[in-house]
């Protein structure tokens, strides 16, 4: 019995651009100009595309006045995880802890708990 598997090819470019934010891309790049062996101009390049969240996850660096502090980098920073039911993306903590706030998921942990508190 054979098994064929399919290749999905039809990605959009939303879906390559939340890709790449998602896992981040670096590129490096050497360029060197040289005439009869002399190099006369040489080009180092390193960019870097990704969320803050991948970025903060690696330690690259932010431009200069970027308040750490601010409530709205603390959330970007923060570890999310899919969750298994509906895969929408939210804080692990919160996942594993309380559930899933959009589809009512409830961790092995949680069900535990409440069956511990049950039996009390």
């Amino acid at each position: 019995m054979a098994i064929e598997g399919t290749i999905n090819n039809s990605a959009t470019l939303l879906d390559v651009l939340d890709r790449i934010l998602d896992k981040g891309i670096v590129i490096n790049a050497d360029i060197a100009i040289s005439i009869v062996g002399t190099e006369l101009l040489g080009i180092k390049i390193r960019a870097s595309i990704a969320s803050f969240e991948v970025a903060a996850r690696y330690g690259l660096a932010f431009p200069s006045g970027i308040n750490l502090e601010a409530p709205a980098w603390k959330d970007g920073i923060t570890v999310r995880e899919a969750c298994p039911e509906c895969a929408k993306r939210s804080p692990a903590a919160e996942l594993i802890d309380a559930g899933c706030p959009w589809c009512g998921w409830v961790s092995a942990k949680t069900r535990l708990r409440a069956q511990a508190v049950e039996h009390s």
